[in-house]
């Protein structure tokens, strides 16, 4: 039982890491921008979205334009360093940028990533607290919340969590299969 616990949280710990990166290296939505960040976001609730994923990679572009040529190094200096597995180096630069742009979301979003990487739950917690005061539509932050309470034994809110994750971006299979496989150890799946 321990290991099958031990297979799937590192099956989530895959699934974040790829839902947390989707689309930072690729194609943006070509007819995008004249779209606001809420326009695309309220397009990407929409059921029957066959470019979801277009549509998702867009808005994170948008969530990763600081407005500072300093504050964009240094989250592309600290997802280098993630990418690289250099947690430590990581968390020093999105330090820096947390410190350097304090309004900046996706500065702590990305630093919450880092501390969940470094198995640091209560400052990845703070951060992903920060990041969504700051931006409370910010589904990566929520699915990181939800990871987060999974791990840490607190299945009935990580089933909130991922159901408003699902509520903003209902698209993502991965998404879809935690609220179906927490309903399901919950008694809660549809009859």
């Amino acid at each position: 039982m321990l290991s099958d616990m031990s297979k799937h949280a590192t099956g989530i710990k895959r699934a974040v890491a790829a839902f947390l990166w989707i689309g930072l290296a690729g194609p943006v939505l070509g007819q995008a921008p004249a779209q606001s960040t809420e326009d695309l976001l309220a397009l990407l609730r929409t059921p029957d979205l066959t470019n979801w994923e277009e549509v998702e990679q867009t808005i994170w572009a948008r969530w990763s334009q600081s407005g500072s040529p300093t504050a964009d190094m240094l989250l592309e200096r600290g997802r280098e360093a993630m990418a690289a597995d250099d947690i430590a180096r990581a968390i020093e630069h999105l330090t820096a940028l947390v410190d350097h742009a304090p309004d900046f979301a996706e500065g702590y979003n990305a630093r919450a990533t880092a501390y969940y990487r470094a198995g640091l739950y209560g400052p990845a917690l703070a951060d992903i607290e920060t990041t969504l005061a700051l931006n409370p539509q910010h589904f990566g932050a929520i699915m990181g919340l939800a990871l987060i309470l999974e791990e840490t034994g607190h299945p009935a809110d990580a089933l909130s969590a991922y159901r408003a994750v699902a509520a903003i971006h209902p698209h993502r299979p991965t998404i879809k299969d935690a609220v179906d496989r927490l309903e399901r150890s919950l008694g809660e799946a549809a009859l």
